[in-house]
């Protein structure tokens, strides 16, 4: 994809969609990063079933660690993973109490160094809650960066180095979401709906399948 390609690309999705926003709900930066934490290899409407139980009874990390492992559990069980997931987010509650005063840290070294929270949540937390310009390449944005030839590359972590290369400064706070959402609902992995892709003329990819009649 060429940077004239490029920036058609985003302009095109910041025109259809000016202020994306993450399809998780949260309402502090602890929230969102329980979210983010619980969401790895589930879905956000899963993700956001299970939280409006949980933050209805419980939204701070002092609030979480007096479930207990069993009590948390029982608000997330319907997530996948939910045993490993529990523990991981008590003992990152745990962590916040002790190390920053029931607070989300902002630097990226603090926030990977927090049970279950590896590159991409951090990527999430710094970007949507603290508004820098990162990328978390997920399954979409790994799909993406690769299917359209905006970064491709051979793991996450060489398509998120690519995005931050290749994606015009003023789209790098928004890019993310922007991709995400354009792979959840339009370049999805098994039928990539070209027919009704708003930036498919920028695309190195052409789809084999013919819009339905």
């Amino acid at each position: 994809m060429t940077p004239a390609a490029i920036e058609r690309f985003f302009a095109t999705l910041k025109a259809a969609n000016p202020l994306p926003v993450t399809e998780l709900e949260y309402s502090s930066v602890f929230e969102l990063l329980a979210a983010v934490l619980l969401s790895a290899q589930a879905t956000d409407v899963g993700v956001n079933k299970a939280t409006r139980r949980l933050f209805a009874v419980a939204h701070t990390p002092q609030q979480l660690l007096a479930l207990g492992q069993d009590g948390l559990e029982a608000h997330i069980k319907t997530i996948g993973l939910f045993r490993s997931k529990a523990r991981h987010l008590l003992q990152t509650c745990q962590i916040l109490m002790d190390q920053y005063g029931g607070e989300v840290p902002r630097t990226r070294e603090a926030l990977e160094a927090l049970p279950g929270v590896g590159r991409k949540t951090a990527n999430v937390v710094l970007n949507v809650a603290f508004g820098e310009p990162t990328m978390a390449v997920d399954t979409h944005l790994f799909r993406l960066g690769n299917r359209t030839g905006l970064a491709p590359g051979k793991t996450p972590l060489a398509v998120e180095l690519k995005l931050l290369k290749r994606v015009p400064k003023a789209y790098l706070v928004d890019a993310h979401h922007w991709l995400i959402l354009h792979g959840r609902y339009v370049c999805q992995a098994r039928t990539p709906q070209c027919w009704q892709c708003s930036v498919s003329d920028c695309c190195d990819f052409k789809a084999k399948t013919p819009a339905p009649r």
